[in-house]
Parts: structure tokens; sequence; C-alpha cells
């Protein structure tokens, strides 16, 4: 493959993760950052991203401290005399994942569960009887997020290959 075959799929799959980042709730600016930071050699610097990416410099420092604060990038200080910082890329998307698993969903199930749970004693105490429709909505939703809550924590607790490993188990 020549360098221009290279540089060509590196744009491609710069774009990608553009396109990937919306779906995320993110900006195509931070999916760009993001690719830019992925295919670099080493660690960019604000300015450096500025280059490589024609962005503000002000678009640029709030997409990295967008993304350091979700762990997609990490900050390193350049040694020697000058101060400048750089960024580089988690490269583990699987840690990732599991860190915005934990930071985030974790605590919005464990607000509902606690709201679910809640409602559950309201209407025992309402002495409303377990046929209704609106107890069984609520114990339905709330076994629904007990498995989630499992589900979550097999997620959290294993690599990738190891639950695909159990999965394809499971489907022998």
């Amino acid at each position: 493959m020549s360098g221009d075959d290279a540089e060509a799929v590196r744009r491609d799959v710069i774009e990608s993760m553009e396109r990937s980042a919306e779906v995320y709730g993110l900006s195509r600016s931070a999916g760009r950052v993001y690719g830019v930071l992925y295919f670099a050699a080493g660690p960019l610097s604000i300015p450096e991203l500025v280059e490589e990416t024609g962005y503000a410099k002000s678009t640029i420092s709030n997409v990295t401290r967008k993304l350091t604060r979700i762990g997609l990038i990490r900050r390193r200080s350049t040694g020697g005399g000058g101060r400048r910082v750089q960024f580089e890329p988690e490269t583990d998307l699987w840690f990732v994942v599991q860190d915005v698993f934990q930071q985030y969903v974790a605590r919005e199930m464990e607000t509902t569960r606690r709201t679910l749970d809640r409602a559950l004693d309201r209407l025992e105490e309402a002495e409303i009887d377990e046929d209704d429709p609106a107890y069984d909505r609520v114990a339905a939703l709330a076994a629904t997020y007990d498995e989630f809550e499992t589900l979550l924590e097999l997620a959290m607790d294993h690599s990738v290959p190891e639950l695909i490993e159990a999965i394809e188990a499971y489907e022998e």
C-alpha cells in the first residue's frame, strides 16, 4: 500500500469517527480530534491539533476538555522547561466503555431502581392489588432493571474476549 493509499484510509477512518461521535452524543469535532490523536505517532499539543484539524484553538480546547473528562484522551505534560500540555488517545475502547458505564449508566440505573422500589412500596402501602396493571408494569420494569444491573456488573467485571467466550459457550 502506498503512502497515498494509507493516508486515504486514515482520512476515511477519521471521517467515520466523526460520524460515530454524533451517535454517542459528542460533536463531530470531538470525533475528528480523537481520530487525529488515534493515528498520531505520539501525543499532540493544542497548536498541533489546531494545525491537523483546521479547528480554532477554542474549539480544540473545549473538545480536549470534554474528551479528557469522559476518558477518551489523556493529558500529558512535556518534559524539560516547556510546560506545554499534550494529548494522547485511550486506545483500549472497552476501558472507555466500562468507565462510561460506571460513571453514567450505573448511576442512572441506580437512581431509577430506587424510584421503582419506592413506587412498589407506595403501591403496596396503598394496598393496590398485584394484578393491577400499574403494579404489574412497575414490577416488570423493576425486574428488567434487575437484569440490566446484572448485565452491567458482568460487563464491568470481564474483558471483551471473556464475554464473547461466555456467550459462545452459552450458545453451544
